[in-house]
């Protein structure tokens, strides 16, 4: 079937929705600032020249107090700094400086205005007032007038700012805004595509990987282009990658051991029945022993699909768990009880090196079980010594239980491994040991449904200590 790769526009990808996203927060940003700079600009500027006149107005009110030279002083930086229009009128005098610069009374530019102010002022009652005036020529002006007071006579202070400026200065910033808003929005577009091209690339190339790993390729690697998130993200998959191949490989040799663990009780099964119908049917101690056989095959056969079947349980976490208090020590005893007839038929020798009672909460039966199992487990790999110690021993307000054999023990790289299904170490593996391989795997799943710590420690040649530990409670 052929599919037809097209290139339209995808608003829901992760590169088109930055580079989107770029795109509009510049054009915003471009607006906002012309609506700001085209409403609002004229009364920002009329209210800061009106606010800088009555500051200048005020600071000259108290100057005036101090001296009539330090005044005068004052008043020409302030012009001369501020580009102001300033006329003081006291003792009969005039003084008025405009942008710094001292004029003569009579040919102020400005003196219509302060005619207009100097009426306005005597008709108030506060001693001051501010107002906006337009001449014929459109030009508007902020006047500020307020009196002089001090000992030596009062006198009349007028400030005068040209609103003038305004425009021109507005059609200034316009064009050099224009300008701005053209740059800004080239290089908001540039920096939307590379940077939306550098973030889409990791998690695009994390999904390529994600797809391979989906067609069963355990070899992919994925790399997370030195983003902190998609590195964490590109490590997780590796994981999951690496405990996949984990997984498959676990998977093939359950499927090759379950076969050959099945086959073999079968086929000796079904050759022994064979045996019974062609040759020793007539012969009794002949049928004996191969009667005995097939119930020895099938025996294993059961107890092969009984911890298939409990394993299963356990990871399903389908497993109820009857808990009581119990004394582990008794149980320890029952125990090794039914291994007392390997000490008297087969030359063991199993030591129990016990505590005095202490009781733990747990599903007895489980408990038990967990210990038949690494008893079992001692038994097929203790060597010829066929020495076995199991201790247990209270720690505080914990107990731990011990099975120790002087065996071949475990290399290092294979410890993590031996609580695994059908796991069997590299020391073992030609023995020919019978089990299901499963023993272990149960232990590991009843202890972690109890919540119980567990472990073994072994060096190879020297023999292991497989170890869980419990909680002690009281007895009731």
């Amino acid at each position: 079937m052929n599919t037809k790769t097209t290139n339209k526009f995808d608003v829901n990808s992760i590169k088109n929705s930055i580079l989107m996203n770029f795109i509009l927060f510049a054009i915003i940003l471009v607006a906002l600032i012309y609506v700001l700079q085209g409403v609002f600009m004229n009364k920002y500027y009329e209210q800061m020249k009106s606010d800088e006149t009555r500051q200048t107005a005020l600071a000259l009110q108290e100057d005036y107090k101090l001296g009539t030279s330090y005044f005068t002083e004052r008043a020409r930086q302030l012009s001369e700094n501020n580009g102001i229009f300033i006329r003081a009128d006291f003792n009969g005098t005039s003084v008025i400086f405009d942008s710094g610069t001292s004029f003569d009374p009579d040919t102020s530019m400005f003196f219509q205005e302060c005619l207009v102010a100097r009426e306005a002022l005597r008709n108030s009652d506060s001693g001051f007032i501010s107002l906006k005036t337009t001449d014929p020529n459109n030009v508007s002006r902020y006047v500020y007038a307020c009196n002089l007071e001090s000992t030596r006579g009062n006198g009349k202070l007028y400030v005068i700012a040209s609103l003038l400026p305004v425009q021109s200065t507005i059609s200034i910033m316009r064009r050099q805004l224009f300008y701005i808003s053209i740059i800004s929005l080239f290089i908001a577009v540039l920096l939307a595509y590379l940077s939306s091209n550098r973030l889409s690339s990791p998690i695009e190339s994390l999904t390529k990987s994600a797809i391979e790993l989906s067609r069963g390729n355990y070899n992919v690697k994925f790399d997370g282009a030195g983003f902190t998130e998609t590195n964490e993200l590109a490590k997780a998959l590796n994981q999951a990658s690496y405990e996949m191949q984990k997984t498959d490989s676990y998977q093939r040799d359950l499927i090759a051991n379950v076969s050959h663990d099945l086959k073999t009780p079968l086929t000796m099964i079904r050759s022994y029945a064979e045996m019974i119908d062609d040759i020793s049917g007539d012969n009794p101690e002949k049928r004996k022993e191969h009667l005995h056989v097939i119930i020895s095959e099938t025996d294993r056969l059961n107890q092969l699909v009984t911890d298939m079947l409990s394993v299963s349980r356990l990871q399903s976490n389908s497993v109820e768990l009857n808990k009581t208090n119990f004394d582990i020590v008794k149980a320890t005893e029952e125990v090794l009880e039914t291994f007392e007839v390997l000490n008297e038929q087969a030359n063991y020798n199993i030591i129990p090196v016990l505590c005095r009672p202490t009781f733990v909460y747990g599903d007895e039966a489980k408990i038990k079980q967990v210990m038949t199992n690494l008893i079992s487990n001692a038994v097929k790999y203790c060597g010829e010594d066929k020495f076995i110690k199991v201790e247990v021993k209270r720690q505080g307000r914990k107990v731990r239980f011990d099975v120790v054999d002087p065996g071949t023990g475990i290399a290092a790289d294979e410890i993590a491994h031996v609580w695994d299904r059908y796991y069997r170490t590299s020391a073992n593996q030609g023995r020919g040991i019978e089990g299901t391989g499963l023993g272990l795997s149960i232990v590991k799943g009843i202890l972690t449904l109890h919540n119980a710590a567990y472990g073994v420690d072994s060096t190879e040649g020297e023999g292991s200590d497989f170890w869980f530990i419990m909680d002690v409670v009281r007895k009731q």
